[in-house]
């Protein structure tokens, strides 16, 4: 990692300290837009403030739960800048170009229209590939953001191999907390046949989840 990045994380941990679940979200945030960066072979640049921008991205929830009762995502944008403006004059070593460009950034990253430059786009996909495992009904909205929002080949990638794949396979998914179920029986080697599940229960793994009765092919 960028020896900036380190930096920016450890600081904005700091400041988002005692608030686990948001940190952990920003840093699954970062490290899924560094990687679909670097898939589509941004330029040192544009990574730079990507990954800028991912760390900081939901900086201002905490602003915004104060000043206005709760973190909607318009309150993020509009208390997020200001934050991130403090937290990067504070650690030195950005250009101004730089922090403008984060600060819009973060102002716009729930804003879905007229998305401009492949950082904003990237930021997009990656908040919501975080998004979509933090929500409850996680699969059943993958296939229309994936049309509505993704544009970047790395991103769509992910996003089928992470929630796509799980209704194209039909894999069956067991009770909360969800986890696949596999079936290595009757699970085609080209994983493209259709399967039938039950999901019945047939008692706890060694995790202590549910498990669920494959009845084979259909």
């Amino acid at each position: 990692m960028n020896s900036k990045h380190a930096r920016l994380l450890a600081a904005a941990i700091r400041y988002d300290r005692g608030d686990a679940r948001r940190i952990q979200h920003f840093v699954k945030v970062h490290d899924l837009a560094a990687a679909i960066g670097a898939l589509e072979g941004l330029d040192e640049e544009t990574q730079f403030i990507l990954e800028t921008a991912a760390i900081l991205h939901d900086i201002g929830i905490h602003q915004a739960e104060a000043k206005h009762g709760n973190g909607h995502g318009t309150y993020q944008e509009r208390e997020g800048p200001g934050v991130a403006e403090a937290i990067l004059r504070e650690l030195g070593g950005y250009s101004e170009a730089q922090i403008e460009r984060v600060k819009y950034l973060i102002a716009r990253h729930h804003t879905y229209s007229d998305i401009d430059g492949v950082d904003y786009q990237i930021l997009v996909e990656a908040d919501f590939l975080v998004n979509l495992f933090e929500s409850p009904d996680r699969y059943g909205p993958a296939a229309k953001v994936g049309e509505r929002i993704f544009r970047t080949a790395a991103g769509k990638r992910l996003l089928d191999d992470m929630f796509v794949a799980a209704i194209r396979f039909s894999t069956v998914i067991s009770a909360e907390p969800r986890r696949f179920v596999p079936c290595p029986a009757s699970l085609p080697a080209d994983r493209s046949a259709p399967l039938r599940w039950s999901s019945g229960r047939s008692g706890a793994g060694d995790s202590g989840f549910s498990t669920a009765r494959c009845t084979g092919a259909a």
